[in-house]
């Protein structure tokens, strides 16, 4: 699929909290940096800045960074947009209080997604699963975000209909 064609044929967004916060928002701090990972067209970037985080945002399509910027300039908020391959790696540096990945899967990175974060950082994730759904290559097995992120305080750990979340902190 190319992200990019996609993006290009969709609308500006609305901010909003990833799926797996709406009704726990109050975990997510209102200061700090904040990384948001394929961020797609910018929605939980730009809902981030507007908590008052310092926010980056990582994707590999321009016509997905472009409708975020265009968000970011409705709402009256600044986010660092970052266009990089994300096959790559992470192009980002420093501890952050708040990292977000919403449905883009590489268990490679789930390493590095744990080391961004600052002491009580908040991680959010949502990936594909196979938990309600069928296989795929890119699906998570049941159970791999609790394997991956066991490590840190599990907040919230959710699997179903296609989905698996997670929310952890950073002890």
């Amino acid at each position: 699929m190319d992200w990019n064609d996609r993006f290009a044929a969709s609308t500006v967004g609305r901010p909003g909290p990833p799926s797996v916060l709406v009704g726990r928002e109050d975990l997510v701090p209102t200061t700090g940096r904040a990384l948001d990972v394929a961020c797609g067209r910018g929605t939980v970037a730009v809902w981030l800045a507007a908590r008052g985080l310092d926010v980056d945002a990582v994707d590999a399509a321009p016509a997905g960074l472009a409708l975020g910027r265009e968000l970011a300039a409705a709402e009256g908020v600044s986010v660092r947009w970052i266009e990089a391959d994300l096959d790559d790696g992470l192009p980002v540096t420093g501890a952050y209080d708040v990292v977000v990945q919403q449905r883009f899967r590489d268990p490679l990175l789930y390493p590095t997604l744990a080391g961004l974060l600052a002491p009580r950082g908040l991680l959010v994730l949502t990936v594909l699963s196979t938990v309600g759904d069928t296989g795929g290559r890119f699906r998570a097995a049941p159970g791999e975000l609790r394997a991956a992120f066991g490590h840190l305080d599990v907040l919230v750990d959710e699997e179903g209909d296609g989905e698996a979340h997670l929310v952890a902190r950073l002890g």
